[in-house]
């Protein structure tokens, strides 16, 4: 990809994170678009947030498990910390929080009247602040591990080296937005839970489901009657959710929806054939990307067609206090549909990005770090930064919609370009939702609790709470001050269990594009 213009980044950019667009889609001026409802059979209500499940008993963990663990299951208490909690609120100072051999927080409350139980492991944190366990709603156990000469890239599966580097950055929680891999996310979720396994707690969902052609890894299914058949195929085999993919048709889109609502599924999709508000019309749940991947603005966009510029609405509307984007917020927020922030992987295609930091460069195999630095070089040589205007229109987008009342939620997708890897993107994510303008306690709170409340496990995780799960992130400073001290990770409790990020991250360096 040597030399390629300005123009190129965008193509670059819609093949790695968004899909390449199918082949002759503009040829032929499509019809005027009929109603949302015309011809399509009624999509069944959508379905309410999961029930909790029963709090997860802590499970006997695997010698392979119980290697990673630095804290012993059973009582403890953690001492003289500050505590944010996840909901927004300000940060406690000199707290205690007990936590019981149930593997669920006993008490949260001031030091001075919290006293630990007899024989609890007593832990001092002054210094430190504990926060929840991420809930990364945009992740993949796949990973772009090369880029060929041609543009094409290499989805392989990291089954071996992205959970415990998940874990490790404080990633309590996962939902996987797509698979190449589908079964063996689902094994793996089910290993993890069992305690065979060290990482995250998995909602597993199913591969890509309306593509045509582009990328090998992906299906081809077209039709309504396909798609309805790929929904109840993973519905079947174990799937948590359904992921829709960029070329679905509104009936197509609606055959998707329909089939999982029925099974009690809910659905993301990152989508661009249909647009945002006809999706929500029809009643899909999440959205991924933010607004950088809405069709809705495209001046004289033709219906159930993908454009061949996937940024040309972001480009067209130039405010989130446009009216049209208005319109956009308030018909999300009336059908609640949830939005995803995905900057971490849109930050990698501007010139004027960080490069990768060296633990990340580590994790890597060598092959992959040789990617990763070629294409952020070739990215940076971009004359004029040409991504950047549309990247900090999506964040002031992601903002205001936020502020408008809107549920947005977070995650890093692991692939574009290679540079951006489980756990350290989605701590940079966080970092990114406080550039673009939320409070370190606001980027928190999209981080864990709303992705918790999404998933309907929030009654179980998602904050620091007597009676909850400890999922929890002890990290040295103030997050709450300072976004960056969420990289200081010392120990994540997860059901309990105190797991060392030094030994995950050991056993995951230099597997990252090979397993």
């Amino acid at each position: 990809m040597a030399g390629k213009n300005a123009a190129s980044l965008f193509i670059a950019l819609v093949w790695f994170a968004f899909g390449a667009p199918a082949v002759g889609q503009n040829a032929v001026p499509p019809p005027p678009p009929e109603p949302l409802t015309r011809g399509l059979p009624p999509t069944p209500e959508p379905p309410p947030p999961p029930a909790p499940p029963a709090a997860s008993p802590p499970v006997t963990l695997s010698p392979q498990t119980r290697a990673f663990v630095a804290v012993e299951p059973g009582s403890i208490a953690l001492t003289h910390v500050r505590v944010i909690d996840g909901t927004g609120a300000p940060a406690r100072e000199d707290q205690t929080i007990l936590i019981g051999a149930d593997g669920r927080i006993a008490a949260v409350g001031p030091a001075a009247s919290t006293r630990p139980p007899e024989g609890a492991r007593v832990i001092d944190l002054t210094g430190h602040s504990v926060l929840p366990g991420w809930v990364g709603m945009h992740e993949h156990l796949f990973y772009t591990a090369t880029v060929d000469a041609g543009g094409e890239p290499a989805f392989l599966q990291m089954s071996h080296s992205f959970p415990l580097l998940y874990l490790a950055a404080g990633a309590t929680t996962i939902r996987t937005a797509g698979a190449v891999q589908g079964q063996t996310d689902i094994n793996l979720a089910a290993a993890i839970a069992a305690g065979r396994r060290a990482g995250p707690e998995v909602h597993a969902t199913s591969p890509y489901i309306g593509r045509a052609g582009g990328l090998i890894e992906l299906s081809e299914e077209r039709g309504a009657e396909r798609m309805r058949a790929a929904v109840d195929y993973w519905a079947g085999a174990g799937a948590a959710s359904i992921k829709a993919y960029m070329q679905a048709t509104r009936e197509e889109l609606t055959a998707i929806v329909g089939a999982a609502h029925v099974r009690g599924l809910r659905v993301t999709g990152h989508i661009c054939a249909t647009s945002f508000a006809e999706a929500a019309a029809i009643g899909i749940d999440n959205l991924e990307h933010g607004f950088i991947a809405a069709s809705d603005f495209i001046p004289n966009r033709q219906p159930d067609v993908c454009p061949q510029n996937p940024f040309a609405g972001l480009a067209s509307v130039t405010t989130p206090a446009a009216p049209e984007a208005q319109a956009l917020f308030a018909t999300l927020r009336a059908r609640n549909v949830a939005i995803t922030s995905t900057l971490a992987v849109l930050e990698q295609f501007t010139a004027a990005s960080p490069p990768p930091r060296p633990e990340a460069l580590q994790a890597m195999s060598a092959h992959s770090r040789t990617n990763c630095l070629a294409q952020r070089q070739q990215t940076a040589a971009q004359a004029g930064d040409p991504f950047r205007p549309l990247y900090e229109r999506e964040m002031a987008f992601e903002l205001a919609f936020a502020r408008s009342g809107g549920m947005l939620l977070a995650g890093s997708d692991p692939t574009g370009n290679g540079c951006v890897i489980a756990g350290d993107g989605l701590q940079r994510q966080v970092e990114l939702l406080v550039a673009a303008g939320f409070t370190p306690l606001e980027a928190i709170r999209i981080a864990t609790l709303n992705g918790a409340t999404f998933l309907g496990i929030a009654a179980r995780t998602g904050s620091v709470e007597a009676g909850k799960e400890a999922d929890l992130i002890v990290v040295r400073g103030d997050p709450s001050a300072r976004i960056e001290d969420i990289r200081n990770v010392v120990t994540v409790f997860s059901n309990g269990a105190g797991y060392d990020p030094t030994r995950l991250t050991a056993a995951a360096r230099g597997w990252v594009g090979i397993r």
